[in-house]
């Protein structure tokens, strides 16, 4: 799954040691406002219990690592074998996902001592002298359970709208910025053959690889995400009203499903909105960036504003000559922040996932992994639309110009924004 070099695997033991215990207690620490009832909730079939997700964190360590690279290793219950394996169907069987949110056994205390369990033998077997084989598959499980903590706070925020309080998560620190956003600006980027994909020494999935050449033709990109104020233009303009604007399947999914607005917004009354965030309800920040719409939504606005989505292509270039920041666990602010007034590209890090026109295909030479983990992400390279750049919850680490994450194009519960291009002159 990665392409670090056995020697940098060797020379970074101690700090993997170091690392998972971080990232362990990092997970605990997300799960720490919710209560045991909290912890249950399935609200929908996309979306995984936060107690599932514990587990199954953990479960990824124990299947893949310590029942195969620990000796005398004592499993701690056979049965979580099945019970939270998520897909891998190299393992056998597993339960469908929309029954995650009926597991009341094993309880969430239960769930907690088998993480202990798996983190002592895990702490054992990193301070003896494991193969590089071994630390790859235990650097892997580390950013496989970031992947999870970003999951635990999209899922939460759904199960906690959909509940009649609509309680809040947690409360901000700080008060965010209100001040209208910066005019968009168009920035041209030339074309030509150019290299994408992840290279070098440091961590990437597999899907991020291999390097390969590229013919971009000349482009434009938005100097920042669309904002809350620009998406309802186009909803007073009709834009949820107007075929013209939508594919043929979105148009069908909006009118199926009735959607009129972003997930999350609610009417307040005299064209005001107020938006459900993960510090609850509020009235909606017109300058921030808009969030939670669907492919289709974001394509439609495109359209509509006589632009369009970029290709990952495109977006990989611009982000590469990018410095590269995000907010997640720096400071909890848990928000996409408007932008500023700056002469380049802004939020392409740690706002929102920004949707691109690509669909998720492998890229030119790209081979699975033998054996089930294999199937980590080369099974999903079907009806789904490339994302990039990471969200405010995305953790830091995995903040990088090649990063690629995957929706179908009707899934709008994940925190998702809008980027403009445009064909250059």
């Amino acid at each position: 799954m990665t392409t670090i070099s056995d020697s940098a695997l060797l020379n970074s033991q101690a700090s993997l040691a170091q690392r998972f215990q971080q990232v362990r207690s990092t997970t605990l620490r997300l799960a720490e406002p919710l209560s045991e009832e909290d912890a249950m909730v399935q609200s929908m079939p996309d979306a995984s219990p936060a107690k599932w997700h514990l587990a199954h964190t953990t479960w990824f360590f124990e299947t893949f690592i310590l029942t195969e690279c620990l000796d005398r290793y004592r499993i701690f219950n056979p049965e979580y074998r099945l019970l939270f394996n998520s897909y891998y169907k190299a393992l056998g069987g597993h339960p469908a996902r929309q029954q995650r949110g009926t597991f009341s056994r094993p309880g969430f205390r239960n769930v907690l001592r088998y993480r202990e369990h798996v983190d002592e033998a895990i702490s054992r077997l990193l301070a003896g002298s494991p193969p590089p084989e071994v630390l790859r598959l235990v650097e892997l499980g580390l950013h496989h359970e970031q992947q999870h903590q970003e999951l635990i706070l999209t899922d939460i925020l759904h199960a906690m709208w959909t509940q009649p309080l609509r309680p809040a998560y947690t409360t901000p620190n700080e008060q965010m910025e209100s001040n209208a956003a910066p005019p968009l600006r168009w920035i041209e980027h030339s074309g030509g053959v150019v290299q994408l994909g992840a290279y070098g020494e440091c961590f990437s999935f597999d899907n991020e690889r291999p390097r390969h050449s590229c013919m971009l033709a000349t482009y434009r990109l938005a100097s920042r995400l669309v904002t809350n104020a620009e998406y309802l233009d186009f909803m007073r303009d009709g834009g949820y009203q107007r075929a013209e604007f939508w594919l043929s399947d979105g148009w069908d999914t909006i009118n199926r499903e009735g959607w009129l607005a972003p997930l999350y917004w609610e009417p307040s009354g005299d064209d005001n909105w107020h938006e459900f965030s993960l510090h609850g309800m509020a009235p909606l920040n017109l300058a921030a960036p808009v969030r939670h719409v669907s492919y289709y939504e974001a394509d439609a606005f495109a359209r509509w504003s006589g632009a369009r989505l970029p290709l990952e292509g495109e977006w990989e270039m611009a982000a590469t000559e990018r410095a590269v920041a995000g907010n997640l666990l720096d400071g909890w602010a848990l928000e996409a922040r408007p932008a500023k007034a700056e002469p380049m590209e802004q939020q392409m890090f740690g706002d929102l996932w920004e949707w691109t026109s690509s669909a998720y295909l492998a890229y030119p030479g790209f081979r699975p992994a033998s054996g089930a983990i294999g199937e980590y992400n080369g099974k999903f390279m079907c009806n789904q639309f490339v994302l990039r750049g990471g969200s405010f919850a995305t953790p830091a680490s995995h903040l990088r110009a090649t990063y690629r994450n995957f929706f179908p194009p009707h899934v709008r519960w994940q925190f998702m924004g809008i980027r403009l291009a445009s064909d250059g002159r």
